[in-house]
């Protein structure tokens, strides 16, 4: 979610120069460390070298940590205090092929970080960008691909068809259409689209501020597993509504990525949070709460405000969260297809 106005940092949060070390909702007062865990072996992983993949390049809101204004200098300074915006790479190493979710203003870093566990002999090497939608911490990436910087050609960006028209008709986007940078795919809510011949996305619509094209999760599937990314949506009720229920998309895959943008009402100082609707982690956890813990265990939360406490290891609310049987996702994990 980026669409709001100019100047109060991610999600429209004042005091946008505040940062973990100030012992505030933006990190942890009680405890100094913000080491991640020691990593633990992922049991779904991959298995084999050819195996299909997708990695995490990003778990931060569209702003990320720090964002712009940020004056905590430990954040700027020290890697483990960074969240990139988030983000999926989706890697066939059998067919050298490479696609990432979201084109965030961390593209260079994130293509990098892509670079770095796929190589390609190409620039951008990618075979394709798949949006969720037209906030600006999801797409706004693509001017990476303009002439002014890349220059690339014909890479095809996956799109719905109000995404798709919001390309075509304004600037700067249209001009990577009509340069040829990007070519755009079309996508249709519910219909599997072939990304190559061992991997196929669904799109699935859910209900957000829409103010500029629909927005949706994807359903990746592999030939062993599949993985749902699903970093925004307005509330589980607002789905289950339009007939559709998380937990049925949960059942459908072994990993879901899950929108966590903030952790509980009353996180953002100074804003009436119905305006800025998210499932907050707390009702997520309680709404889960009486699924088998297979499925609990599916659940990896994505997509941190700055302000959401969980996007800091050992907060209380780290520990409550993966004490419940669930997880916070880690830039750089992977999980086979």
């Amino acid at each position: 979610m980026a669409g709001l106005v100019g100047g109060l940092g991610a999600c429209g949060a004042p005091d946008a120069d505040r940062g973990p070390s100030a012992g505030d909702v933006e990190g942890p007062a009680a405890r100094p460390s913000f080491t991640a865990p020691e990593e633990v072996a992922d049991p779904l992983a991959p298995e084999h070298d050819d195996q299909p993949f997708v990695v995490v390049l990003g778990i931060g809101q569209d702003g990320g940590y720090p964002q712009a204004g940020t004056r905590d200098a430990e954040a700027w300074e020290r890697a483990e205090r960074r969240r990139l915006p988030v983000s999926l790479g989706i890697v066939d190493p059998s067919s050298g092929e490479r696609w990432m979710v979201e084109a965030t203003p961390s593209f260079p870093e994130q293509l990098r970080a892509l670079e770095s566990v796929a190589p390609h002999e190409d620039v951008p090497g990618l075979s394709g960008v798949l949006l969720t939608h037209a906030h600006v911490g999801h797409y706004a990436g693509l001017i990476h691909l303009g002439r002014e910087i890349l220059g690339a050609s014909d890479v095809p960006v996956y799109a719905m068809p109000r995404m798709d028209t919001f390309l075509r008709s304004n600037g700067p986007w249209d001009q990577l259409v009509e340069l040829r940078n990007i070519d755009i795919r079309p996508l249709a809510d519910g219909v599997s689209t072939p990304l190559n011949a061992r991997i196929r996305v669904t799109p699935l619509t859910v209900p957000h501020r829409d103010e500029y094209s629909e927005t949706v999760g994807y359903l990746i599937e592999g030939p062993g597993r599949s993985v749902f990314f699903l970093p925004d949506i307005d509330k589980w009720e607002a789905w289950d509504a339009l007939g559709t229920r998380v937990e049925d998309v949960l059942a459908r895959a072994d990993v879901a990525y899950l929108d966590a943008t903030f952790f509980a009402d009353g996180e953002v100082p100074g804003r009436a949070m119905a305006e800025i609707p998210h499932p907050f982690v707390s009702e997520s956890m309680d709404r889960f709460d009486a699924l088998p813990a297979r499925e609990r265990a599916k659940v990896r939360f994505i997509h941190v405000n700055r302000t959401n406490p969980v996007g800091w290891p050992w907060t209380p609310e780290w520990d409550a969260v993966h004490a419940a049987g669930f997880r916070v996702a880690v830039r750089g994990e992977r999980v086979g297809l």
